[in-house]
């Protein structure tokens, strides 16, 4: 530090000699000297700002891209070392003013906080872009990949910018930033009611990943938001659900927890989707079978393992053994889940026979598609036991009935 003082006073004195020579006159040496002084200085910032962007940083991509490890690549992404190569060059004028104007105190202080200024807002890019690179490498990570930790992230870049603003404003008023912070105290209730939905919105956020009630992808339903879609997206703010219609909803993350919502998550893990529908049965048909009538049932292969109750059989009773069978035989229906044809309470609009299954596919055309397959066969199947469906009166049943 001696040295370069020394060597930047003989420099100094050099050109005050010079400029003397030359007829500058007294009143505009000093200037004349800072000015050189100054551009000296901003010439090396310049030269260690296009070393580091056409030389460091090629090398450094160069070198990350031959590892055969991904998780470097991201740490050293382009972000990162942009902003790492920013904060070279008002270093360098850090480091150099003080060397190259001594004897304006003034001035030196004035460019010293507007390089700390710069440094600080340039660094604070740097650590959130570092923390977007560890975001992206834990979404990659197996046992992290369905996790909602953006809204964790973006908590940490809330905090990182917030300590950026103290040190920036400390050094503008000339304070310490201990006593910037103390004094936020006072105002402690403002902020957290300007910041109560990010608040909440974290706390809520490390409650749905801890608890692993929602991952990006999954399949939600919350009517009283009008939310039925897939989880695109679980910010600090704010959960994006696309919608099955295509368009957006957005949900506060404390709603999720606060109120209830459906995940059709475990459907998908556990790999069946289940069907629970109904028939509604005339029970003017439903009568015991004839003697011919049961000679032909058990013609059938259908009727293998049938349990019968006694001399006289139940149409009824054949039909649910005959779609229970249908059902155990169906490739698209799962066989290692709950199947069953149960009978309901009768009521005004008949005898309602529910079907109650699992489909072997989860995706949502394919479990329509057998949905309409099954109950088409079934509703074709009855004249077979001569049952017929309710149904309610019509007006061309009023009209036959008038004719």
């Amino acid at each position: 530090m001696i040295n370069g003082r020394f060597m930047e006073t003989a420099v100094n004195n050099g050109l005050e000699v010079w400029l003397q020579q030359m007829g500058v006159a007294e009143d505009y040496i000093m200037l004349v000297v800072h000015t050189v002084a100054i551009l000296i200085v901003l010439l090396m910032a310049v030269v260690v700002d296009k070393v580091c962007k056409r030389i460091i940083i090629p090398v450094v991509r160069k070198v990350t891209k031959k590892t055969e490890s991904d998780w470097d690549d991201y740490l050293l992404s382009d972000d990162v070392l942009r902003n790492v190569c920013r904060l070279v060059p008002p270093m360098v004028v850090y480091a150099m003013i003080p060397l190259a104007l001594q004897g304006e105190p003034g001035l030196v202080s004035f460019i010293l906080k507007v390089c700390w200024i710069y440094i600080t807002i340039v660094g604070v890019r740097l650590v959130c872009a570092f923390i977007s690179s560890i975001y992206v490498i834990s979404s990659m990570h197996e046992k992290l990949k369905d996790h909602s930790l953006k809204g964790f992230y973006q908590m940490l870049k809330l905090v990182v910018v917030c300590i950026g603003a103290i040190i920036v404003i400390s050094t503008i008023i000339d304070k310490n930033p201990v006593a910037v912070l103390t004094g936020l105290g006072a105002g402690t209730a403002i902020l957290m009611l300007v910041f109560q939905d990010t608040i909440k919105g974290l706390v809520a956020g490390i409650q749905l990943m801890v608890n692993d009630m929602l991952r990006p992808g999954d399949w939600i339903t919350m009517p009283k938001y009008g939310a039925d879609g897939d989880v695109m997206e679980v910010t600090l703010t704010t959960v994006k659900v696309r919608n099955w219609d295509k368009t957006i909803t957005t949900v506060p993350p404390y709603a999720l927890v606060n109120d209830s919502f459906q995940n059709w998550r475990g459907m998908f893990d556990i790999g069946g989707r289940r069907v629970k529908r109904s028939i509604n049965i005339d029970m003017n048909t439903v009568r015991f079978c004839t003697a011919e009538e049961l000679e032909n049932f058990r013609k059938q292969p259908w009727m293998d393992g049938f349990e019968a109750t006694g001399n006289e059989e139940v149409n009824l009773y054949i039909f649910r053994h005959y779609v229970e069978y249908y059902l155990r035989n169906h490739p698209q229906v799962n066989q290692e889940m709950i199947m069953l044809v149960r009978q309901m309470q009768p009521t005004a609009q008949g005898l309602p026979i529910e079907l109650y299954f699992f489909s072997a596919d989860t995706a949502w055309i394919r479990y329509e598609h057998l949905q309409g397959e099954v109950f088409d066969h079934v509703l074709a199947m009855l004249h077979i036991f001569d049952l017929k469906v309710f149904q309610s009166p019509t007006g061309e049943d009023v009209q036959k009935l008038r004719s």
